[in-house]
């Protein structure tokens, strides 16, 4: 590897040759068994490879008609400044993806494709991990079954999954699960293999497992393993379990695979254009946290089903307006603050969403390296990416991200 520190440019997976050639020549080959796929810069080429690396199920679209997105295209969006928050200094709407490491970044204005940009390996018709914006389509599903009363937000996790009864998780609530204000003895430390999330990734084979590995093989042994730790309610702490126990639960009251589930009650109603990937564990169970693999524009017609309330331009109400009006409605602002989260001030997280607060009501589903769908009520807006940064967490790039957003978003208020 190059010992110079790579950019945006520099680290451009076809610049840098991954798996380029018949065959590739050896210096330029990925592999799992080296997490090739989850480390920088080869993950710029992997995240748009997933199926490659891990075993994946397909979340179908069915045979029915595409919801056709009408394509309009903007010339004034790339000038859109706005202010660093973190260091003062000024950015345009063009020059952030290279900063934020972008694959592909799409606005949908009304319903309307307005820019449009892929970069790298990644187009319009690639897959890409979205990581944790896999756990909002899980929370919109769990928020579906409310509303149609077959779960009960009230209703304990030990009497939903048996399985979980001498677990951590047995007397929180669903609500607790579905906001994350679960106690628990788990780190969501990213670069810690010894966290909570590194022993979930070892029972997920997400990466090569450590010499010697005798834990649990699959994410339905690991979850009964977690313990308690203090009093379920009370604050807010991302935990990536919490979304795997919530696809458990919405698996298990649909009576199929979490895959299956999401092909039927999104998927195919909303007319996706394609099929996508989701990763599995060796069980077959899809990784609800973090594994869904769209393509950017189904990814954007999700973000304005939403915008719309549950409904679709064309008529038909996919997700229950009940569903909606409770994700909507925002998180607990006193749960959500003690976090800390410096980019999102008066912000709050409900059903697998973010809140952002003071920003015309908006909101958002969040993935690691940089994957986003930004919905903003007020600018009749959809932003939807895909990023490869090379720091997973996403207070690395929030300073070049949500202003970024929010600036787009006057822009369009005030410009029509």
């Amino acid at each position: 590897m190059p010992d110079k520190i790579l950019d945006a440019v520099t680290s451009d997976p076809v610049s840098m040759g991954w798996m380029q050639g018949l065959p590739p020549a050896p210096d330029k080959r990925l592999a799992w068994a080296r997490a090739d796929h989850m480390r920088f810069p080869t993950h710029r080429h992997a995240f748009s490879h997933m199926r490659e690396f891990l075993p994946t199920a397909r979340v179908g679209r069915g045979q029915g008609p595409v919801w056709q997105l009408p394509v309009a295209l903007r010339d004034d969006l790339d000038a859109v400044a706005f202010t660093r928050p973190d260091d003062g200094r000024s950015l345009t709407w063009g020059d952030v993806h290279a900063v934020n490491f972008t694959d592909a970044v799409l606005v949908l204005h009304r319903g309307t494709i307005v820019y449009e940009r892929y970069f790298g390996v990644t187009r319009q018709d690639t897959p890409h991990i979205a990581f944790s914006v896999t756990k909002s389509f899980v929370g919109t599903l769990a928020e579906m079954l409310i509303a149609e009363g077959r779960l009960d937000p009230a209703a304990l996790v030990g009497d939903l999954v048996p399985e979980l009864a001498r677990s951590g998780f047995a007397d929180a609530t669903l609500r607790q699960v579905m906001d994350m204000t679960t106690a628990l003895d788990f780190s969501e430390e990213y670069t810690d293999p010894a966290s909570g999330i590194g022993a979930m990734s070892n029972a997920l084979g997400l990466t090569p497992r450590p010499s010697g590995y005798a834990g649990a093989d699959d994410v339905f042994a690991f979850l009964p393993t977690i313990a308690k730790e203090g009093e379920h309610g009370q604050r807010f702490t991302y935990r990536t379990c919490n979304t795997e126990v919530l696809g458990w639960i919405v698996a298990r009251t649909e009576g199929e695979r979490l895959d299956q589930v999401l092909s039927r009650r999104i998927w195919q109603p909303l007319g996706m254009e394609q099929d996508a990937d989701f990763l599995t564990d060796t069980s077959g169970m899809p990784f609800a946290g973090g594994g869904l693999n769209p393509v950017l524009r189904d990814m954007a017609r999700f973000g304005e089903v939403m915008r719309l309330g549950g409904a679709l331009p064309g008529g038909g109400q996919p997700i229950h307006a009940a569903a909606l009006a409770s994700i909507t409605a925002g998180g607990s602002t006193a749960a959500f603050d003690p976090a800390g989260y410096a980019w999102l001030p008066g912000g709050s997280y409900r059903s697998q969403w973010w809140f952002v607060g003071g920003n015309h009501g908006a909101y958002s589903a969040r993935g690691i390296h940089g994957q986003a769908i930004y919905i903003d009520p007020a600018a009749e807006m959809v932003i939807v990416r895909f990023g490869s940064h090379p720091v997973a967490a996403n207070t690395a790039f929030d300073p070049t991200s949500l202003p970024a957003y929010n600036a787009v978003a006057e822009h369009l208020i005030l410009h029509g």
